[in-house]
């Protein structure tokens, strides 16, 4: 064969593979587009209004199933090891079923969270709730009540029953003993626990506003105080109370 008009086989194949190449490397960058666990957060929210908004906008994700998983990766892991610095602090009740950092749709470093049955407070719980603004600037506190609250079901049915819960579980029923009376004294609706449950959430976060550490910072606007309700048959949350707006 003429070799000038003709290419030879090593020729042939030197092209062929130059050619798969670079169509492999085309596949490669269409395909490797980060996966959402690798997706950063925007910027930490420093007002209250921003914080309220990041979570809200993470609750909708959860409950649409269309979730990012922020700042759930090993560099975030490493970026927050030394320091942190949560843009929102959650008391919610200790429910397996509503997890904060799942249900907002928020990652490592995000929130500071409380886990206590019906959401019941004592000095070292509102001890931890403080921590976040008062030591961070953390501008916003969520309280979470839920549907379908057993700590507030068996506390209900204690006080009206006029039978004391075992053991450290008394504890929890004089702790919502407030939000039991304030149902009784309203008449409880169709249903009393979800009614005692609401009033729960409010009433503890009506006090954590007025708290005479938080209540500065509530009044020159950098820390707001929401009370919510989480439905476990949506996954949406439903503010109660204390919006920032």
């Amino acid at each position: 064969m003429d070799g000038a008009g003709h290419p030879d086989r090593r020729t042939l194949i030197a092209g062929g593979v130059a050619a798969a190449t670079v169509a492999l490397a085309g596949c490669a960058t269409t395909s490797a587009a980060p996966l959402a666990a690798d997706s950063p957060s925007p910027a930490r929210p420093t007002t209250p209004e921003a914080a309220f908004q990041r979570l809200m906008d993470g609750n909708a994700r959860w409950v649409s199933g269309d979730l990012q998983h922020p700042d759930r990766d090993p560099s975030r892991r490493e970026f927050v090891a030394q320091k942190q610095v949560p843009f929102g602090s959650v008391l919610s009740c200790i429910d397996s079923r509503v997890p904060p950092e799942l249900l907002f749709d928020t990652g490592l470093g995000d929130l500071y969270v409380m886990r206590t049955g019906g959401e019941a407070v004592g000095p070292v719980v509102t001890g931890s709730v403080e921590y976040g603004p008062m030591t961070s600037g953390t501008p916003l506190i969520v309280v979470l009540g839920h549907q379908r609250c057993g700590a507030v079901e068996a506390s209900y049915k204690s006080l009206r029953d006029g039978k004391p819960l075992p053991g450290n579980l008394e504890a929890i029923a004089r702790a919502l003993r407030p939000a039991y009376e304030q149902t009784v004294r309203e008449g409880g609706g169709g249903d009393p626990v979800d009614t005692m449950a609401r009033a729960q959430v409010k009433l503890t976060a009506a006090n954590l506003r007025s708290n005479q550490d938080l209540a500065p910072l509530v009044a020159k606007g950098s820390l707001a105080v929401v009370g919510a309700y989480y439905s476990l048959d949506s996954g949406k949350v439903e503010v109660l109370a204390g919006a920032p707006s």
